[in-house]
């Protein structure tokens, strides 16, 4: 069974971007290749920072996917 998340896009930094979850802030945030979100989202490069995303979580708690919010 899978968890769904309220995610937001900090910022990039270089190919990665950080990312924010109920369950990793700002001080953890967890590092997600920029090209997968584009991938999956479907949002530009130049427009994620700050985006809102919903993180699809596998019952095991790896990050499955991301989706836009």
């Amino acid at each position: 069974m899978s968890e769904r998340l309220k995610a937001r896009v900090l910022l990039l930094v270089g190919d990665q971007a950080e990312i924010t979850t109920p369950h990793r802030d700002h001080r953890d945030p967890e590092r997600v290749p920029v090209e997968r979100l584009v991938r999956e989202t479907g949002i530009p490069r130049e427009e994620l920072a700050g985006a809102e995303l919903v993180a699809v979580v596998s019952a095991a708690g790896e990050l499955e996917r991301f989706e836009r919010a």
